[in-house]
């Protein structure tokens, strides 16, 4: 594995997915029996803003750059507040930010004494950085597995209720027809877990490799949530990004209905740029 998140990390994408991600950790902190959290590609837990990597590409200044000290609409910011509370963890006294918390970092925050977190990462460095960032943690394991492999071995987990987070570098053709094949296989074993599996959006047609595996097999209780920063006309280049989510939280799709599209108006980029959420059926 070759790809590196700490280019990427903070982006307009990382944003969509980090605060659906915590969004949907705060709904299951609404009842006291604990959950599970499983990272199929968990990356570093803190990212360095003012690191080489970061630095080199830029492209969290068009992605949390663009929200710290800056307020949306009510609806956009009921939707952003579990994400912004982890967030104003590593803000300066003036506000500034120079570390962004990766998905498993977000999710850990947000976990209470008896929820349990199982994070994947083959990278060995970015492995060592994460169980470093994770210390001494008990409730949270970094374990040097492939992602697509723990989501056959760790499924279902001992707890009832749970999260799971496919979020794959997409270094390979095909990784989105493998991520529905491999979802399959987990929903089978474990139906009623909820699901984020995240993709990115260049080509829009290819997401049909995603979806229709899935609304062919009848899964039920599908959200396919998107946010654009740019109308897609080159498949080499990101123009957003979006997340399949299997079984979400009943309110989810409304709140999301009413507050992303502040939160594309915000991290636009050119014209094009939107919100879309809409409800995959059979």
């Amino acid at each position: 594995m070759n790809y590196r998140h700490a280019f990427h990390a903070g982006n307009f994408a990382d944003v969509l997915k980090h605060v659906v991600l915590a969004r949907i950790v705060d709904y299951l902190n609404a009842k006291p029996a604990p959950w599970s959290y499983l990272d199929t590609h968990a990356g570093v837990g803190v990212y360095d803003l003012a690191g080489d990597e970061a630095e080199r590409t830029g492209e969290w200044r068009n992605g949390v750059g663009r929200l710290v000290g800056r307020r949306l609409g009510a609806a956009a910011e009921t939707l952003l507040a579990p994400w912004r509370a982890v967030l104003a963890e590593f803000q300066a006294p003036d506000g500034a930010l120079a570390r962004y918390p990766g998905s498993p970092e977000i999710v850990r925050r947000l976990a209470r004494k008896d929820d349990r977190l199982r994070l994947c990462e083959l990278h060995p460095k970015d492995r060592q950085s994460l169980a470093a960032a994770l210390g001494r943690d008990e409730r949270a394991k970094v374990v040097e597995i492939d992602g697509w492999t723990a989501l056959g071995a760790w499924l279902p987990p001992r707890e009832r209720r749970g999260l799971v987070l496919v979020d794959p570098p997409f270094e390979q053709p095909g990784e989105l027809a493998r991520m529905a094949e491999r979802f399959l296989a987990a929903h089978r074993v474990w139906p009623t877990g909820v699901y984020a599996l995240w993709y990115p959006v260049k080509d829009p047609a290819a997401l049909r490799e995603l979806t229709e595996p899935l609304i062919a097999a009848g899964v039920g209780k599908l959200l396919r949530v998107e946010l654009l920063v740019r109308e897609p006309s080159d498949p080499r280049l990101l123009s957003g990004s979006g997340l399949v989510i299997a079984n979400p939280p009943w309110t989810l799709a409304d709140e999301l209905r009413s507050g992303l599209p502040d939160l594309a108006a915000a991290l636009a980029q050119s014209a094009g740029a939107r919100a879309a959420v809409e409800t995959l059926a059979p």
